[in-house]
């Protein structure tokens, strides 16, 4: 039998309201969840002495519930005869002090000021069924009476949908007219209505809310709070702010709705952003991945990732979260980072405030409680050391963070992509005699493995060591921190080095955080690197090597690194021509999408006579080094003199005591490399 309507008009028609409670007979109709759900918040706002007026009371269990926990004096009204007449008889020997009118609540014969508490569950959201000027006005009338028959100081509470039209002119009505204004989240309903819905996929519950109005005579600032269920009420400075929060949680709704009911396995993992009520930023990223039911899994469990651990592959990858989740031995995880500008004061109280949100991500039914696991038994740390604005790369913070040994890293985090790092260094601490400790910077220390191999590459470029007493040129187009120029200016004595950067103030960070020095062999000119290499082909200014090591901004196409244009025919011509038939042009490539690292590859071989590549374990770059020497048209000639170059490389790290054990392990280096 279907006891829906038909149409949403019906819903504000004394027709459809007697033919339902008739049709329904006995069975009590709850639209929003049972008194066991609701009257934690219920019971925060209502006290046993308030004359309490049950608005549009139906056949709810919810007025009865409440006399039986001590509330005496409570008045029902409701539009329909047939709803009234059924509760008379229903409650007429276990509750007869309770009052039940049929009566219109937009035209109630009540004495003003007559109630100190009006609670409305679904009522509102059954009048409000449209947005057109009508219905407007009855909800006008609906709450003006509601504003009429209620003493200062007491509370309308509107258990309600909050859809979008009915959130605006609550958000609306309720400052205007001097009301101090709260929204709750029911955390507890929503679960129980997801549960009894769990055998039926079409019905999708939507988020349940307390509205709670406080009428006083004037406020000199309207009062808009929020609060999640059982967290702490939140200030909020205005109303946008108050339906952004209603809003995110209405979205977040469909999502855990869909989790409850479905296993993603084999679908893209489903990404969340936690964010406290009232701020915009974003407090926590959850990703939640799911693998088919097997023996040995358990049901659900969360992952939180230590500060500063975020950017490994292990937790910043689809492929990563893939493998800890496969290693985690649960049919679903949810991974847990944390961001920065945030503080978290141990692992525990991170657990407490995640604990509401991971639960709403759990499959319908699970009983257990749910596990957390993590690296260790804190959160870890991070020390923002400065916020800073470029006008090019935009916000970016210089930060230090701890690592799992306890060695301490600096890093440049540019916060459009703040999962990648842009620059990372080891700092060290040392203590001279007689003075205080101080941190340095650890130019041996290569942060970015990509760095490397594209080292190996300036290796081969300058030759052998018997002629290492030759200066050579390298340019470096994307400074960054500066740690790739500032490890090759160290390991390599016979290089002499020009770093192009088109961010002055990406040198002023080089420069005062990650110790970077320019001398006779180093220097940094602030320039675009296109136009830079222009200059030097016009001019027939060469160089030993290129190195293409600059992200691009456009954060939407397939390929961050390098920006498109850095692959254009003309640019290649020109670097071709600048590193002429001995040269090399060393390129760090990240491309996610096959067709764009096709056509990246394409125009490279279109350039220059032999390509060879090395792609990197568990990591999305690619170094590509491109020659127009004729000796390397065969793998056996890249192998042959890049492994020398990777030899020669490590014994200069061992010379200039940059680092102790062999930096690049080149069997493995050799036998990964393609031409």
């Amino acid at each position: 039998m279907n006891l829906l309507p038909k149409s949403h008009e019906e819903f504000a028609q004394p027709e459809y309201w007697n033919s339902f409670f008739t049709k329904r007979g006995e069975k009590a109709f709850e639209w929003y969840g049972e008194y066991l759900e609701l009257c934690e918040q219920i019971h925060k706002y209502v006290k046993n002495t308030d004359q309490i007026l049950m608005l549009g009371c139906g056949n709810s269990q919810l007025s009865m519930d409440m006399y039986d926990s001590g509330f005496r004096n409570i008045t029902n009204i409701d539009i329909s005869t047939v709803a009234i007449r059924k509760m008379l008889e229903v409650n007429a020997h276990k509750r007869e002090s309770m009052k039940f009118l049929q009566m219109d609540a937009t035209q109630m014969t009540f004495e003003d000021e007559y109630f100190s508490v009006a609670l409305d569950k679904g009522t509102l959201d059954a009048l409000f069924v449209d947005d057109t000027p009508e219905v407007h006005a009855t909800v006008e009338r609906y709450f003006n009476e509601i504003k009429r028959t209620m003493r200062n100081g007491g509370r309308y509470l509107c258990i309600t949908l909050l859809q979008e039209h009915i959130l605006k002119y609550i958000l609306d009505y309720f400052p205007r007219n001097g009301f101090m204004l709260r929204v709750v989240h029911c955390a507890d309903a929503d679960r129980a209505n997801q549960e009894k819905n769990a055998d039926n996929p079409d019905v999708m519950p939507m988020p349940v809310f307390i509205v709670i109005a406080t009428k006083f005579k004037a406020l000199p600032i309207p009062i808009l709070e929020f609060s999640l269920g059982k967290d702490k009420m939140q200030r909020l400075p205005n109303v946008q702010e108050l339906k952004n929060a209603v809003t995110a949680v209405q979205r977040a709704a469909l999502i855990c709705n869909g989790l409850a009911r479905t296993n993603i396995a084999g679908h893209e993992e489903v990404v969340m952003d936690l964010c406290q009520p009232g701020e915009s930023t974003r407090r926590y990223t959850v990703h939640v991945l799911d693998q088919p039911p097997a023996r040995g899994l358990g049901k659900f469990a969360a992952f939180i990732v230590p500060q500063g651990r975020e950017i490994e592959w292990l937790f910043a990858t689809t492929q990563g979260r893939r493998k800890l989740h496969s290693s985690a031995k649960f049919q679903r995880l949810a991974v847990v980072t944390l961001h920065r500008d945030q503080e978290y004061v141990s692992l525990d109280t991170v657990k407490c405030e995640l604990a509401e949100s991971i639960k709403s991500l759990a499959p319908i039914g699970l009983t257990e409680q749910i596990p957390f696991l993590s690296l260790g038994a804190d959160v870890g740390k991070r020390e923002t050391l400065v916020s800073g604005f470029s006008q090019i790369s935009g916000d970016f913070r210089i930060e230090e963070v701890e690592g799992n040994d306890g060695k301490i890293f600096r890093r440049l985090i540019f916060l459009s992509n703040q999962f990648v790092v842009q620059s990372e260094a080891l700092v060290k601490t040392i203590k001279l005699k007689g003075k205080k400790e101080r941190k340095k910077i650890d130019f041996g220390y290569l942060a970015c493995q990509h760095h490397l191999y594209m080292s190996a590459g300036v290796q081969l470029a300058i030759g052998s060591k018997n002629a290492a007493n030759e200066v050579k040129d390298v340019v470096v187009v994307g400074l960054g921190g500066g740690g790739l120029c500032s490890f090759l200016h160290a390991a390599v004595p016979s290089v002499r080095l020009t770093a192009v950067e088109i961010d002055p103030i990406m040198l002023e960070v080089a420069e005062q955080y990650f110790e970077l020095k320019q001398d006779n062999r180093f220097h940094v000119v602030i320039d675009d690197g296109l136009s830079f290499l222009e200059t030097c082909k016009n001019e027939e200014i060469k160089f030993n090597a290129v190195l293409f090591d600059v992200d691009s901004k456009d954060l939407s196409l397939g390929m961050s690194c390098p920006p498109k244009s850095f692959l254009e025919p003309t640019v290649l011509n020109n670097i071709k021509s600048i590193i002429g038939d001995k040269g090399l042009f060393i390129l760090n490539l990240v491309c996610r999408d096959e067709a764009l690292r096709d056509e990246a590859l394409l125009q490279l071989r279109s350039a220059f006579k032999s390509v060879c590549c090395y792609k990197l374990d568990e990591d999305i770059n690619e170094i590509i080094y491109c020659s127009n020497n004729e000796k390397y048209k065969s793998i056996a000639e890249w192998k042959k003199d890049l492994g020398a170059a990777a030899r020669r490389l490590n014994n200069a790290a061992k010379e200039q005591n940059l680092h102790k054990e062999e930096m690049l392990e080149v069997t493995e280096f050799l036998n990964e490399l393609k031409i």
